[in-house]
């Protein structure tokens, strides 16, 4: 009896972290963005920003969020003097063009810092833009460190220059290119091993 109730106690832990959101896990993933192409009629520049994913280990909920530094009033004027800047959401389509160069996973006391820390940058007193000194690197920068990361020099006008600059410092959650899958050759067609000689003349003699 003491065995058979060992074994189901040991079931019902087992199927209790099953269910539970004990596996779960935010991954945090920071891009650039190639810009210099033309969409919708307005320009895209290179650009940095975060993606997260995943499901908070508390409480299962998905997450799926995403968020970039960027001037309010784009515009030439920023060459020669700074203006208001806001957190924006790039969409999936962006999102899909970035490069990657670095990825973790993360606690849910950090993701929420991470959030945190975005909202201020989104709010009055962190929401100033500066094309040259605190611009869409700067922000990620800024998440980076929150995230437990080291980060390379600012300030920074190329994003994929500071990021892979960034992943050499963290070898760990620097972004590793799954290898390409080799296609198997097509196998060579079967042919007789002698031309003119039937089958039955290989049979062995009775």
């Amino acid at each position: 009896m003491i065995g058979l109730l060992g074994r189901a106690g040991l079931l019902g832990a087992a199927l209790a972290l099953i269910a539970s959101p004990a596996w779960a896990a935010v991954t945090l993933t920071f891009y650039a963005h190639p810009g210099v192409r033309i969409r919708g009629g307005d320009l895209l520049f290179p650009h940095a920003f975060v993606h997260a994913s995943g499901s908070l280990d508390d409480t299962g909920d998905a997450v799926d969020w995403a968020a970039g530094f960027t001037a309010k009033y784009p515009g030439p004027h920023l060459l020669l003097a700074n203006g208001p800047g806001m957190v924006a959401t790039p969409e999936a389509r962006y999102v899909g063009e970035g490069k990657p160069y670095l990825r973790l996973t993360v606690s849910d006391a950090v993701y929420r810092a991470v959030r945190a820390r975005s909202d201020w940058w989104n709010g009055r007193e962190g929401s100033l833009y500066d094309l040259r000194r605190r611009n869409c690197i700067s922000f990620i920068a800024d998440l980076a460190r929150v995230a437990g990361l080291q980060t390379a020099a600012e300030p920074s006008m190329k994003p994929g220059t500071f990021l892979e600059a960034t992943a050499a410092l963290n070898a760990t959650a620097a972004w590793v290119q799954s290898p390409a899958v080799e296609t198997p050759e097509t196998p060579a067609p079967v042919t007789d091993p002698a031309p003119g000689l039937s089958p039955d003349a290989l049979s062995p003699a009775p």
